[in-house]
């Protein structure tokens, strides 16, 4: 599937907080949104998952507009994990994950076998299958968040966002689950802080500077020291993995004396 973000725009009280964006992501093919903080990176996502209309420009998922869809057919092509997304109840974590089919199925309706089997996948490939009855709000930081993946990936969308999906992971389940997005064969719509986290896993990065798409392309092409210097205000040499070829950042140290 297909998306396209053809010239949105969302402003509050007058400002545009993104300004005529146009992006695609292609089917199978991870895009990651880079930026410095307020940038608009959340705010394109929440427009994406239809948390935010916006003020102008349309969201099409293979031509259709998004927003014109009813709130269930958009939940069954678009899953999403954002930043602000809380498990509040006592339940437990096969529970959680279960939610991810509801757009699927009818209120009260029980999972069938092929779904309770589909939930137990996800918490194998998320690692927290051994977690499947512990309550979610026993749960560290790392582990609500692979919960709250494979929740997403139980939804069985077409389109995946998630806004900084690496948050309070430890390096083994980052590079996890960075590889399987690479995998998952989704239209992937992703925002990172960490640039080469970015460009390990993603086909194209997009990189968004005060509401506006300013650069976007591979990562070894959109990845300069001048545009890391421009837009991050760091110094930056960008060189290659020995391995895999892809862009690689080092950044240089600050100037004065480190804090105790």
């Amino acid at each position: 599937m297909d998306l396209l973000l053809e010239n949105l725009t969302v402003r509050v009280d007058g400002r545009a907080l993104v300004a005529a964006l146009r992006l695609t992501v292609g089917h199978d093919e991870v895009v990651g949104l880079v930026g410095p903080n307020g940038s608009g990176k959340s705010t394109t996502l929440r427009c994406v998952y239809r948390a935010l209309a916006p003020a102008a420009g349309r969201i099409l998922l293979d031509g259709a507009d998004l927003h014109g869809m009813r709130r269930r057919d958009a939940a069954r092509r678009v899953a999403a994990l954002t930043q602000d997304q809380r498990v509040e109840l006592d339940f437990t974590v096969f529970e959680v994950v279960a939610m991810g089919r509801a757009p699927h199925r009818r209120d009260h309706e029980r999972l069938t076998r092929a779904e309770r089997e589909l939930c137990r996948r996800a918490l194998d490939r998320l690692d927290v299958a051994h977690l499947a009855d512990r309550s979610v709000l026993t749960l560290s930081g790392g582990e609500r968040q692979r919960v709250l993946i494979a929740r997403a990936l139980v939804q069985e969308p077409r389109v995946l966002v998630l806004d900084e999906p690496t948050n309070h992971l430890d390096i083994r389940h980052q590079l996890a689950l960075l590889g399987l997005l690479r995998r998952a064969g989704l239209t992937t719509l992703v925002a990172l802080h960490d640039l080469n986290l970015a460009a390990t896993v993603c086909d194209r990065i997009a990189v968004l500077h005060e509401g506006r798409l300013v650069a976007v392309g591979p990562p070894v092409e959109v990845l300069t020291a001048e545009l890391v210097r421009r837009v991050f205000e760091v110094d930056a040499v960008v060189v290659r993995h020995p391995r895999t070829g892809a862009a690689q950042l080092l950044y240089d140290a600050p100037e004065g004396p480190a804090g105790g």
